[in-house]
């Protein structure tokens, strides 16, 4: 955890930033720059409720948020309350569901653990503060919104930003509740400039539209200068969308994936990413990274893969995964491999092989596992797989445990109870 008495006075943010690889577009860089430089800034980033974690494709901005405090300012980091019952457009072709208040509430719980390794919270000025944008979407009557705050957009304006007119574009259809949340997120800027002296925002290149138009209804309603930054997109050198993998999201909470599988997604990151990689998603130093990438790629592989798993799941986590890749995958020892229990009742009477795969984990679904399977990608006990529907039971334990993988990257234990 960043720890406040370790905080750095104000310094070049932008710079190191920018070095990093996390600038995209900014709206002012010149500005910022002397806004940052003349004392401790307050910036937010917004997180909706979608889900009860987040995954590594949130991470980057986690990252810029940690970022941000070690350069002495204070994050601020916004759930979306209010904004996830409408639903973010941006970057997506069909309508979000829409979630309950219970739901949305249980995940905002869950999401807020998610930043408690990465950010220090408290009442220092550079320490960490949430907000909730319920707090002020709620009460808002439609009329006074509309005086108040609908005025300031043109419907011409907000036809040309991404978030609109990609989906208009690949006519797809956009509802009036989504058409709304550009407004209501600009809405969020200039409240949390109001009540907490925000004055900047950050996000996803996705945001660019939404942040823009956030900093004019501020200039315009309240006199006041503020900023907006925006972050690349983050793909694989291969082009694939950053945390998604065969076997689904790699979210950043250990009750989702285990901080075993959280390395291995590291470690086996593709050799032309290890370096952006290891500037985007751990504090070592640009030098020291200089330094990985001159060296033995594999090497740099396993120091990126424990520094990105010790900031999410502590370093002790991160050294006792690293030790069980290395007996899995040095020495061929599997005891200490991320396991699941099934009942002792079931594997009695026998289990076909892709519903295990699908109770490990391993696969999302009981159709994507026989895909696997028929694929020749899965194996039991280290064993190639090819039927499907083998029954899997008690005879296939090995020291109490039956092993499945998945390639050469995934794996499990499963134990009887």
């Amino acid at each position: 955890m960043l720890a406040s008495d370790s905080m750095p006075s104000t310094d070049d943010f932008l710079s190191e930033a920018t070095a990093r690889g996390f600038v995209f577009q900014c709206t002012d860089p010149e500005g910022l720059d002397a806004l940052l430089r003349a004392g401790p800034v307050s910036a937010y980033i917004g997180f909706d409720c979608t889900a009860p974690s987040l995954h590594v494709g949130s991470l980057v901005q986690i990252m810029l948020l940690r970022l941000f405090q070690r350069h002495g300012h204070r994050p601020v980091v916004l759930m979306g309350g209010g904004t996830t019952r409408i639903g973010d457009p941006s970057g997506r072709d069909e309508t979000r569901q829409l979630l309950s208040d219970a739901e949305i509430a249980a995940n905002m719980v869950g999401i807020r653990r998610v930043f408690e390794p990465f950010l220090h919270f408290g009442s220092g000025p550079a320490d960490a503060i949430t907000a909730n944008n319920a707090d002020w979407l709620d009460p808002l009557g439609y009329i006074p919104l509309l005086r108040d705050v609908g005025r300031h957009f043109t419907v011409n304006r907000m036809l040309t930003f991404d978030s609109v007119k990609s989906r208009l574009d690949r006519e797809q259809p956009l509802t009036f509740l989504e058409f709304n949340y550009m407004i209501l997120q600009s809405y969020d800027f200039r409240e949390l400039y109001r009540r907490h002296n925000v004055r900047l925002q950050m996000g996803g290149s996705d945001q660019w539209g939404n942040i823009v138009s956030g900093a004019e209804l501020t200039r315009r309603t309240e006199g006041a200068t503020v900023f907006g930054l925006t972050t690349p997109l983050i793909t694989t050198a291969s082009g694939a969308k950053m945390g998604k993998t065969a076997v689904g999201a790699v979210w950043l909470t250990s009750d989702r994936v285990s901080p075993f599988d959280y390395w291995q997604f590291w470690r086996n990151a593709e050799d032309a990413d290890v370096g952006r990689f290891l500037r985007l998603f751990t504090d070592l130093s640009c030098s020291e990274i200089a330094c990985l990438e001159e060296g033995d790629i594999n090497e740099a592989k396993k120091s990126l893969a424990t520094a990105a798993t010790g900031l999410s799941h502590g370093s002790a986590a991160a050294v006792a995964a690293a030790e069980t890749a290395r007996r899995t995958f040095e020495t061929g020892e599997s005891a200490d491999l991320p396991a699941v229990s099934v009942l002792r009742a079931d594997l009695a009477a026998g289990l076909p092989a892709f519903r295990l795969f699908t109770l490990a984990g391993l696969a999302a679904s009981n159709a994507e596992a026989r895909r696997l399977i028929r694929g020749g990608g899965a194996r039991i006990n280290d064993s190639p797989l090819s039927d499907e529907t083998l029954t899997v039971g008690l005879a296939d334990l090995r020291e109490g445990a039956i092993k499945l993988s998945v390639g050469r990257k995934h794996h499990r234990l499963i134990r009887p109870e």
